[in-house]
This record gives structure tokens, C-alpha cells and sequence, in this order.
């Protein structure tokens, strides 16, 4: 049995990543499961990758405290302002950090053809090593990570539902995460990226 104060320091160069498996127990995790998949506006943009433009790979939506939007690979988002399940998220994790956010990006994967490439959460808006909390509820999926520098380095790990993922200092700067297709029959996932926007 997993207990909420359970953590995982991962072992990786020139990053700061921490991992609680078991943040929300199942009775909190399966509440706001379907309390986000029913309240939140998910949308299908289309994003341009290498000069193509096709339909994300999953449905998205941005809330916030502020009025500042958010953008990234050729798609600008205006946020929603905070519903109450993502405030009652957005404070759990505050309250354990001791970090605020402004800013929180939803993902619904939808199955396991629902993916999100390499990427880093690097853009200027989130300043100098930014701290990033992601949360996942619903199907398990495995989480992978890569070294810029090194292609030796590299980390993957199950995201549990009801799980806490802190990614700070320089992990955007020197690595890159993504969340993998995968060929098994799953049902959604949804991830919460809180962020502080400036």
C-alpha cells in the first residue's frame, strides 16, 4: 500500500525531479477523475509540427488565476478561469511545496494512440527554471525522459493514478519528457500541469 507522503527523489544529472506515487488516495483520485473529465471545456486545436499542421493528439484546455494566455507550438490559448476541483488540486500541491501557480494546462488522453512527443516546459512566459506539478488521474501510462546532451541519460517511470510529478531547477533546461503511444487498450488519462506564468 502506497501513502500520500511517500516520494521517489529520481536520479538524474543536472535535474531536480521528485515523484509522489500515491499523492490523492484512489477514493480522492477517482472523485476528481470525474469531476475534471465532466467539468472541464476540453477542446481539439490543431497543432503545426516541421511545417504540418494536424489535430493535436489529445483535447486540452487552460485555467488560471490571471488573464495571461499561453502558447506553444503554434497554438495560443486564453484561459478559463479556475473551477473548483483544479483549485482544490492547485492548493494541495501549494500547501506541500510551498510554491504558487498561476496557471494550470489540462490534457485528456483519450486511449493509447493519445500521445505528447519530446518536448521541454521551456517556454519564456514561465521564466528561468521554472517549477512544473503534474498530476495524473485515470489509465496508467508510462512517462519518459531524455538528456539533451547526453543520449545515455535517460528515465522512465509508470504515472500512477492520483500521482504528483515536481519537475524543478534546471530539468526543463537539460532534459526532455514525453508521454509515448502505446499499443494496449486504455481508457482516459487526464494530466494536470500546474505552472506559474509571468
Amino acid at each position: 500500500m502506497l501513502f500520500e507522503d511517500e516520494k521517489i527523489i529520481l536520479k538524474m544529472e543536472d535535474a531536480d525531479v521528485t515523484y509522489y506515487p500515491a499523492f490523492f488516495s484512489k477514493t480522492e483520485a477517482d472523485q476528481l477523475y470525474l469531476e475534471l473529465l465532466n467539468t472541464i471545456t476540453w477542446q481539439l486545436d490543431n497543432i503545426t509540427l516541421f511545417g504540418k499542421t494536424v489535430p493535436q493528439p489529445r483535447l486540452t484546455a487552460l485555467y488560471a488565476n490571471n488573464n495571461k494566455p499561453y502558447g506553444y507550438s503554434g497554438i495560443q490559448m486564453t484561459p478559463h478561469v479556475f473551477i473548483d476541483p483544479l483549485l482544490q488540486i492547485k492548493n494541495k500541491i501549494e500547501t506541500k511545496i510551498q510554491h504558487s501557480f498561476t496557471t494550470c494546462l489540462c490534457n485528456l488522453y483519450r486511449n493509447g494512440q493519445d500521445s505528447n512527443g519530446w518536448h521541454a516546459d521551456n517556454e519564456k512566459e514561465l521564466g528561468s527554471q521554472p517549477v512544473i506539478a503534474s498530476v495524473s488521474f485515470g489509465s496508467e501510462r508510462i512517462f519518459h525522459f531524455k538528456h539533451k546532451h547526453d543520449g545515455r541519460l535517460k528515465q522512465k517511470l509508470i504515472l500512477n493514478h492520483g500521482s504528483l510529478l515536481l519537475m524543478k531547477g534546471g530539468t526543463q533546461d537539460y532534459w526532455l519528457h514525453q508521454l509515448p503511444k502505446t499499443k494496449k487498450q486504455i481508457g482516459n488519462r487526464i494530466n494536470l500541469t500546474y505552472r506559474t506564468i509571468y
